[in-house]
């Protein structure tokens, strides 16, 4: 038994170096700069998806709709060909 506490008496060095001071352990105050920085990022992006969203809505109902390109009388003939309708005159 007395092999057991053979080292009882000796205080290892890592707390030695320390002396009398006591170390007390205290809860970190305030935001994780981690969590300020995910927040912020976040809070920018659902702006830029949230403003898209509304440009997006208001040009579809100010803005006229668009005009399509005019279809030539050869693609026409063709077309009319393609269905089986002469094309008129021949």
């Amino acid at each position: 038994m007395s092999d057991e506490f053979e080292f009882a008496d000796k205080v290892p060095l890592s707390f030695d170096r320390l002396g009398n001071k006591i170390i007390y352990q205290t809860e970190a105050k305030g935001f994780n700069p981690g969590l300020i920085v995910l927040l912020v990022v976040g809070g920018l992006l659902l702006t830029f998806l949230v403003g898209n969203c509304v440009l997006y809505s208001y040009a579809q109902k100010t803005l006229p709709p668009r005009k399509k390109k005019p279809i030539s009388k050869k693609k026409m003939k063709k077309e009319r060909l393609k269905q089986g309708v002469s094309a008129p005159g021949e």
